[in-house]
């Protein structure tokens, strides 16, 4: 019985384990989050560069302006999505465990969850003035 589980095709050997359309779909998310991320990281370097002498009063004018909160919170929403996925992946293709590999995966996406709650909270409490 156990001989012939082991000459079996890959593809017979797979069969069963579930649909690899997820993969896609996570693929898909990553590349576009990568993509919105270049305008959204080049106005945050050229943000905090143009803001890096100034006085919180200032900063908080700035974060005020209803284009620079958005963009704030677009930026920890995608940035921590996109590092959710790539982690994700790296966890997945090199932790052999399964217990290990599902518990990291569950840390990684409270983590970065987490995180950007905190940002966004954070943006949301300076540019209303909490």
């Amino acid at each position: 019985m156990f001989a012939s589980h082991n000459l079996r095709s890959p593809l017979g050997r797979a069969r069963g384990l579930g649909s690899a359309k997820d993969g896609l779909h996570h693929w898909w998310v990553q590349r576009l989050t990568a993509i919105a991320l270049v305008p959204l990281t080049v106005w945050f370097v050229f943000s905090v560069v143009g803001l890096a002498h100034s006085d919180f009063e200032t900063f908080r004018a700035w974060l005020g302006r209803p284009q620079n909160a958005t963009l704030m919170v677009l930026f920890f929403g995608t940035a921590l999505h996109h590092a959710h996925l790539g982690v994700q992946v790296v966890i997945e293709d090199y932790v052999a465990s399964h217990g290990w590999r599902i518990g990291s995966v569950i840390a990684v996406k409270l983590a970065c969850y987490g995180i950007m709650a905190l940002g966004i909270v954070s943006t949301l409490i300076v540019t209303f003035g909490g």
